[in-house]
């Protein structure tokens, strides 16, 4: 069968160096072989939250019009979290693709047994259900943990609004303007302007050797954020 293979990472850090998406890749790789599947597209979320709005994951909206074109008959991930933190938002998806007529597939064997509905065996939703509350309790907890945090470091006179945006950088509980990021911005405004594609954009950031907030190469979701929030000031 040929399947399309969607995968997600959830911070920039992790999208610029790598972690995380190679291991994704090489377990959908392995499967695939054993299963005796051929992956016709791949498609990557970089840096993109599970909790964020569907409108913001241009790789899984990829990844679902192949699905509707025909092009792939089914969509693997290497977990169920890759697909969705939230269960409401995790069950849609699954639904979805069934309304395309394809299949959806984890590599994680625990998970693969209960993501296809049997009328004769409701236990199979009920489980993926629970694993999917379990999840979304986890990103709860992990939310919770990041808050309490901030508020300490408030507290002590710290920086506490998590990282600074891109064109700026920490000086105790203030934000300064970083001249490097702010050009490497004015310098996406101006491409953006001419009409280049939001990979255009990061190639030519790259090869200008302009460096992202982490110092890595530039993501096509990276240069996405950094136009919201200037659209949004």
């Amino acid at each position: 069968m040929r399947i399309v293979a969607y995968l997600r990472v959830s911070t920039d850090r992790q999208a610029e160096e790598g972690l995380g998406l190679e291991v994704q890749e090489q377990a959908i790789r392995a499967w695939a072989k054993a299963e005796g599947h051929r992956v016709a597209l791949w498609c990557r979320d970089e840096g993109v939250s599970g909790s964020n709005g569907l409108e913001h994951r241009l790789g899984l909206a990829e990844a679902l019009g192949s699905l509707r074109d025909h092009r792939a008959g089914a969509l693997v991930v290497y977990r169920l979290d890759r697909l969705a933190r939230d269960l409401m938002v995790q069950e849609q998806l699954l639904a979805e693709v069934r309304r395309l007529g394809a299949e959806v597939f984890s590599t994680s064997k625990g998970e693969d047994a209960y993501l296809a509905d049997d009328p004769d065996d409701p236990s199979r939703r009920f489980i993926r259900q629970v694993l999917g509350a379990v999840s979304e309790y986890e990103r709860a907890m992990i939310s919770l943990r990041l808050r309490s945090g901030r508020r300490r470091k408030s507290a002590n006179g710290g920086f506490a609004y998590g990282s600074p945006p891109m064109g700026y950088r920490a000086m105790g509980r203030e934000l300064i303007p970083d001249e490097a990021e702010q050009a490497a911005v004015r310098r996406i405004i101006k491409l953006r302007g001419e009409g280049q594609s939001l990979r255009q954009i990061a190639n030519v950031l790259d090869i200008e050797g302009l460096r992202s907030k982490r110092g890595g190469s530039w993501h096509p979701q990276t240069i996405n954020r950094v136009l919201e929030r200037v659209q949004l000031g």
